[in-house]
């Protein structure tokens, strides 16, 4: 099969989700190219970037200005320079009282010069909500032919995309020939949304479970205790909230030491907080990782502490990936009634889960962890066998071959 990936940025460090489906489809023998809006400038990247050389695979938009002014004026210019090829499609490009969000943003305008010629696909896939009324834009102005798949996850059902999309998401959803939500919570939210159930198929993101091997956490009472979270840093990811728990629990357990993993613009914030709350000497930022590194981080900590919480601009998590890696590898986590998340974790069964934003519950939870390591075995080994049943990367890429073919 051909397939071509609609994404917003590629390489994205924090999108290797996206990634083990690029490659899990060139190993089965597909034919995959990537259109993205632009290209990230990451120091750290991926080394199956290198490796299946996808950067060749890669093509992207003219690169858009970060000011305003400027990506206007330039827009200004390729809309001048091309209408005279294709008047109407130009035209409807910055149709706003039409597309909305996208027209205003010059997201189709700049997507249409992507496509110049028309290319022809088995499948187009648009990772994530937003970009689905883009890639039907697109082929209904025939620059991309093909059956049209998108996948859902946290922010493309955010109210403020729903707010942002509206008459594009209901148009979508009647143009669009199947949707991918990553768990039930965004199935249900796509249905409340008006997206027919019968063209809905529940499909997860996975992880290499041969790269993220079990292990288990040896812990003797007086030695470190190392608690981590990755993830951006940036709200729904709730990481003031896993501080302000840390720092309660670092009050009477001074072997504790938190390791923050991941990059973004809440950084300096964030350490503000843990200076103002007395433990900026344990909580550790190291940045953004690779793969790579993120195992062996895992592979040296005890438990893992993710406190997703709505953003307040309503912005939600799917099932973070970071909480499969780290039940892989045999940690014990704590998260959130969040999302999607109890689809994973099972409370007191698969892992501890508190109310979101409840630094106070969360704190109450990693203590009792911290205090009894007797338990983590339980928690490991169930957590192992959740993360195996439902999200093989393996398995699913095996799936989306058959979802694409049928």
């Amino acid at each position: 099969m051909k397939i071509a990936f609609i994404l917003r940025e590629f390489p994205a460090l924090s999108e290797t989700f996206i990634l083990s489906q690029i490659t899990g489809l060139i190993d089965r023998g597909h034919d995959v190219d990537i259109y993205a809006d632009r290209q990230r400038k990451e120091q750290v990247v991926h080394p199956d970037v290198k490796k299946y050389n996808l950067i060749r695979r890669a093509f992207y938009s003219p690169k858009r200005p970060d000011n305003a002014l400027l990506r206007i004026l330039k827009g200004i210019w390729l809309f001048s320079a091309n209408f005279w090829k294709e008047p109407l499609v130009m035209l409807d490009s910055v149709n706003i009282f039409k597309h909305g969000w996208n027209a205003a943003s010059l997201s189709m305008l700049y997507s249409a010069i992507r496509f110049r010629k028309r290319k022809e696909y088995d499948t187009v896939y648009c990772q994530f909500g937003p970009l689905g009324p883009i890639g039907a834009w697109l082929r209904k102005h025939e620059k991309v032919k093909g059956k049209l798949v998108t996948s859902f996850r946290g922010v493309g059902v955010s109210r403020h995309f729903r707010r942002l999309m509206g008459e594009s998401y209901r148009q979508l959803f009647k143009e669009g020939d199947l949707f991918l939500p990553c768990c039930n919570y965004i199935k249900k939210k796509l249905i409340e949304m008006g997206c027919s159930e019968k063209k809905i198929i529940l499909h997860g993101d996975g992880i290499d479970l041969k790269r993220f091997s079990f292990a288990a956490k040896r812990f003797e009472r007086g030695g470190k205790i190392r608690i981590v979270t990755i993830g951006r840093l940036v709200e729904k990811k709730g990481i003031e909230y896993g501080i302000k728990a840390f720092a309660q629990v670092a009050k009477t357990h001074k072997n504790m030491e938190y390791l923050i993993v991941g990059g973004g613009y809440l950084r300096k914030s964030l350490q503000r907080l843990a200076e103002k709350t007395g433990v900026g000497d344990r909580v550790k930022f190291i940045g953004l990782k690779n793969q790579d590194e993120i195992i062996k981080i895992l592979n040296n900590s005890h438990i893992m502490v993710a406190p997703s919480a709505k953003a307040r601009d309503g912005d939600i998590e799917g099932i973070p990936n970071t909480l499969k890696e780290a039940m892989a590898v045999g940690l014990p986590v704590i998260s959130t009634h969040h999302s999607g998340i109890p689809e994973l974790v099972k409370d007191r069964k698969t892992g501890l889960l508190v109310p979101e934003g409840d630094a106070n519950a969360l704190a109450y939870r990693l203590a009792y962890l911290v205090e009894h390591p007797e338990v983590w075995g339980k928690l490991r080994k169930a957590g192992r066998k959740a993360v195996e049943t439902n999200f093989d990367m393996c398995k699913l890429n095996d799936r989306l071959v058959e979802i694409f073919r049928k």
